[in-house]
């Protein structure tokens, strides 16, 4: 269950969709595959297999378990770089930590996100704490890349610290589905999360036989992942489950509803929406820097082996590996 929750028949709610509304229609249904990130951490791949295009202005998405860890089992990453985009971290259940070499960092648990803009280039390291490795526990997040355009892909490093607790919570107009917004805006609710490149996050959960109508802004494309359960997604209820993502064409607004009769352990529908304004710019990635060009990735490439996107502080947390 994710850490956020609420009654969604005490929060404000939705606007009902007006009967002329657009819905939009799906293009895709795609399953993301299983691999392992870091020291070894187990993901699900959520992008792979769909088209750039469809996914501008996001680049990559993780989802990181959920799973219960035993003791000693949790993994994070080492120290890495990265440049010319903005990553997502967004922990819904369970502790992550995260440094970075502009001074960025903390705690992000149960319900918190992590915002990091990378811009011209930044280190960073982001490991379960040691009392978690330890003792093992519940673990389930993600983490987005969200693309900067040419004309941001040198700007100054900044890291957001968005607690659980700030983001913007709304109720569908009947009270079945609860949507955490955490940045963007739907129906006049913002979330806290400041971003260059306009796009919206949010994340629903939608009990069993409900359904939810979402206003969405025209100009963005529309991404719809499964976390966890079973429903249905767009005008044509197209089926959706677990691990799966929904690319949809266009229209005023998406529609995702939960089926009755799901898994016990996972009774509600988890999903995560996603949308942006696409950039469309030609894209040049090669592992942690997203450019326009080659040359670009040479000279990211040059510039971290020169230690000019940042050094590892002094005071820097590494990977815990659990006593014995």
């Amino acid at each position: 269950m994710p850490a956020v929750t609420a009654d969604a028949t005490t929060l404000p709610r939705l606007t009902p969709a007006p009967l002329e509304a657009t819905e939009r229609t799906v293009r895709s249904v795609t399953r993301g595959p299983r691999g392992y990130e870091g020291e070894g951490f187990p993901v699900v791949r959520a992008f792979a297999g769909v088209s750039s295009a469809a996914l501008d202005p996001f680049i990559h998405m993780d989802q990181m378990g959920e799973v219960d860890y035993e003791p000693g089992e949790p993994r994070g990453t080492d120290w890495h770089p990265h440049r010319g985009f903005e990553t997502v971290t967004y922990i819904i259940d369970g502790r992550f930590q995260h440094q970075d070499s502009a001074g960025g960092g903390g705690m992000i648990e149960n319900g918190a996100t992590q915002w990091m803009t990378a811009g011209a280039g930044i280190l960073h390291i982001e490991t379960p704490p040691a009392e978690l490795v330890e003792s093992g526990g519940l673990f389930h997040g993600i983490q987005l890349w969200v693309n900067l355009p040419a004309a941001d892909k040198f700007l100054t490093p900044r890291y957001q610290n968005l607690e659980g607790g700030q983001v913007a919570l709304v109720g569908s107009p009947d009270g079945g589905a609860l949507i955490r917004i955490i940045a963007g805006e739907l129906d006049g609710h913002a979330g806290p999360g400041a971003t260059h490149t306009p796009i919206t996050v949010a994340h629903a959960t939608i009990e069993p036989g409900a359904s939810v109508s979402v206003p969405w802004r025209e100009d963005f494309n529309a991404l719809v992942y499964v976390l966890s359960g079973r429903g249905t997604v767009g005008a044509d209820a197209r089926p959706i489950e677990s691990g799966e993502l929904a690319v949809l064409g266009a229209g005023e607004r998406l529609t995702v509803g939960a089926r009755t009769g799901a898994d016990g352990n996972h009774p509600d529908l988890e999903v995560l929406l996603l949308g942006g304004r696409p950039i469309r710019e030609p894209v040049a990635q090669y592992g942690p820097f997203v450019m326009n060009t080659r040359q670009q990735l040479v000279e990211a490439i040059e510039d971290f082996q020169a230690g000019r996107l940042g050094t590892v502080p002094a005071d820097a947390i590494m990977p815990h590996t659990r006593t014995r």
